[in-house]
């Protein structure tokens, strides 16, 4: 089962079928218990939709967090551009630490859907995305459901000093998240693939793939960190962290093409402003 956003409101998908929840808030399904059974029950008494309307980003007053360094491969990338400003040493600890890098990542009006624009930072010479399993999470920290998240980032302003983390991935354009949420109640396999691919002008810049059994760290227990001392009155969503990154050499420009898929989910498309 799928959760959408669109032009005319909240619809679903359910066995290749679409629901409409119009007068439904995301707000207030991510306070519901047990969203999956709920779902599941409207869609025996409702009649199905044709098409669905324009795709918007499905977040609305949630806020976006995100962790870093939860696979080896962000590690080594955070410590070698850090390596100059002497702060390589700290993506090893946070690796290894029971304690996960959690940050702030957007507000729910500031996020980017598929097909809307994506950016880099004025002042960055080196961007790159992020492609990210993205958890859904109601108020109660119970994690409902799954989706697609870009986290934008300024390797070399980070990479500078590790305190000007928030500078990097926080500015307008630099998180996108869709194109639906997977509301399910088990966790996603190990053997999900998460796959990036950039385009520019129509040629195959970068490609790579990962699966979650690289992710070193529980979904649940980044949960546990970011719910510890926080209410989320209409729930969140936490970007896990990447295990693609593409090549020192490599940067975004303006047009890329940007295409994320994670088994069972989707395709999350932005282009870069």
């Amino acid at each position: 089962m799928i959760l959408y956003r669109t032009q005319q409101g909240i619809s679903f998908e359910l066995d290749g079928v679409y629901y409409s929840m119009r007068g439904t808030s995301l707000n207030d399904l991510f306070t519901f218990d047990n969203l999956h059974g709920y779902l599941t029950d409207r869609a025996a008494n409702m009649a199905s939709l044709g098409t669905l309307d324009k795709l918007l980003a499905p977040v609305e007053s949630q806020e976006v967090w995100a962790s870093g360094v939860t696979y080896y491969r962000s590690r080594s990338a955070r410590m070698e551009e850090s390596k100059e400003a002497g702060g390589g040493d700290f993506y090893d600890r946070v690796y290894t630490a029971d304690r996960p890098e959690l940050f702030f990542k957007s507000i729910g009006s500031k996020v980017r859907g598929p097909s809307q624009k994506v950016r880099i930072r004025s002042d960055a010479k080196w961007s790159v995305p992020e492609p990210e399993l993205t958890l859904a999470i109601n108020s109660r920290g119970e994690i409902i459901g799954y989706t697609i998240g870009n986290d934008m980032s300024s390797r070399d302003i980070e990479g500078q000093n590790p305190l000007y983390l928030p500078q990097a991935k926080v500015y307008d354009g630099s998180c996108a998240i869709g194109p639906g949420i997977l509301i399910q109640e088990n966790p996603m396999p190990s053997t999900t693939e998460i796959a990036l691919e950039i385009t520019r002008e129509s040629k195959v810049e970068f490609s790579a793939t990962i699966t979650l059994s690289e992710m070193k760290r529980d979904p649940r227990t980044l949960v546990e960190y970011l719910y510890r001392d926080q209410t989320f009155p209409v729930g969140c969503f936490l970007l896990t962290g990447t295990g693609i990154v593409p090549p020192d050499t490599f940067t975004l420009e303006s047009g890329d093409e940007i295409r994320i898929s994670i088994t069972g989910i989707g395709t999350l498309i932005n282009q870069v402003a």
